[in-house]
């Protein structure tokens, strides 16, 4: 197979190193990569926005399948794009995606088809309206912008003040553009998150690793909402018989909802979980992998990736076994100075031939460009430092004895990943990856 991966983050590398261990795979490639996917995948130019030229590139290298690691060309209409041209994309429709490109329609959604999720307040098309509910809504509440705001458009808040302030960023000073033009009121709900995701083949579906991520910035889950600030993934974060209410309560009815709506959804699908006291509740759906539970589940994937991926095109997912080896993995990102709100870039990079060198780590690239041997900072999340062991302490050790050896002028990251599993006070859902 020859396979082009669209994307540039920590998620796309992890792709790419778990692709390229495929016996089948005969190149891999990516657009528009980033300095350490060049290393592993010939690496293209591209501007994630132009549908038109993804569908040139897949064409002219003759790629066999396309893999959309981020949202934003799914949200665009790339699967779309491809579909006209009959070529192979592993990615829903923009139709299917504005299950993730649109808060109400997926709260709409979720409504019709009675899958559990956090009551709402209301959805506002005026600020003025949205300031005014304010007093009528329990706290802590979630304020969620209707569109995508790269994991920045969520607060979850027990202040008015800080409430009316998210709202006048989103409606009125439009930070996040049309994003901002709607929002969404809704209850904080209390528990454990956990990010479920399947690969659907448009009939069937398997599931992946189950995982769960950090989305704050800083230890004890304080700071604003970030893309993500790491993943763990271990064989028992997840019993059995509450898979079999998530599966039941949730996946399925989804299911039933898309086929109902004729939504025909080939690709990874994402579900956002709060396990509250009264069961398991939907925060989000996401309509590609995460990151960076990408890297956390790849970490784990005991089967050939490449080839599920391929299926899931062909509509043939039936065979396939998406197993995972026992204990854990653990994924700690290594983000720029002044992330979320300003990150500081071009910093050098030095130290990730010594974090490589540490048994049982593996570094995968987000923010970074190559120049000849020397790496550089492009983005807030710069490095996903990866471990597996054979349990959650033994993998968070790795990962941070290979993190404390990267040197970044001014970058930070969470001490906490894998470590603190306390339930978390209110929802924290944002967007991630």
């Amino acid at each position: 197979m020859k396979i082009l991966v669209i994307g540039s983050g920590g998620r796309e590398h992890a792709m790419v190193w778990k692709l390229r261990q495929s016996t089948a795979v005969e190149a891999v490639w990516c657009a528009p990569g980033n300095g350490g996917i060049s290393k592993d995948a010939e690496c293209f130019p591209l501007d994630l926005k132009d549908l038109n030229g993804a569908a040139d590139l897949a064409s002219k290298l003759r790629a066999e399948i396309t893999i959309v690691g981020p949202e934003l060309p799914l949200a665009s209409g790339i699967a779309d794009e491809f579909a006209k041209r009959g070529l192979a994309i592993l990615g829903p429709s923009q139709k299917a995606a504005q299950l993730e490109g649109s808060k109400v329609f997926a709260k709409r959604f979720m409504e019709r088809f009675k899958i559990p999720t956090a009551s709402t307040y209301g959805i506002y098309d005026s600020p003025i309206d949205a300031y005014t509910s304010l007093c009528s809504v329990d706290w802590p509440l979630v304020v969620k912008a209707d569109g995508l705001c790269a994991g920045k458009g969520v607060l979850v808040t027990s202040s008015p003040d800080e409430a009316a302030a998210f709202i006048d960023r989103l409606m009125e000073k439009k930070e996040f553009g049309d994003a901002g033009k709607r929002v969404l009121l809704e209850e904080g709900l209390a528990g454990r998150e956990l990010s479920y995701i399947i690969l659907m083949d448009g009939k069937g579906f398997v599931s992946l690793a189950p995982t769960r991520d950090h989305k704050r910035a800083y230890d004890n889950d304080e700071g604003p909402n970030t893309g993500g600030m790491g993943a763990f993934s271990s064989a028992d974060i997840l019993p059995p018989e509450l898979e079999k209410k998530i599966l039941e309560t949730i996946v399925q009815p989804t299911l039933a909802g898309l086929e109902k709506e004729g939504l025909n959804y080939c690709g990874f699908l994402y579900f956002g979980l709060m396990l509250t006291s009264d069961g398991p509740k939907v925060l989000e759906y996401n309509c590609r992998l995460g990151d960076p539970e990408t890297q956390a589940i790849l970490l784990r994937a005991d089967f050939d990736f490449a080839d599920a991926c391929a299926r899931a095109v062909r509509g043939d997912l039936g065979s396939v076994q998406a197993k995972s080896s026992n204990g854990a993995s653990v994924c700690v990102v290594v983000a720029s100075e002044g992330y979320p709100e300003n990150p500081k870039i071009g910093k050098e990079i030095t130290g990730l031939e010594a974090a490589a060198a540490v048994s049982g780590a593996l570094i995968f690239h987000a923010g970074t460009r190559r120049e000849g041997e020397k790496y550089y900072t492009t983005g807030g999340r710069v490095l996903g430092v990866g471990a597996v062991a054979a349990d959650l302490r033994a993998a968070s050790k790795i990962a941070y004895e290979a993190a404390g050896k990267i040197r970044i002028a001014g970058a930070h990251y969470r001490k906490d990943i894998g470590i603190s599993n306390a339930p978390r006070k209110a929802a924290a859902e944002g967007s991630n990856g």
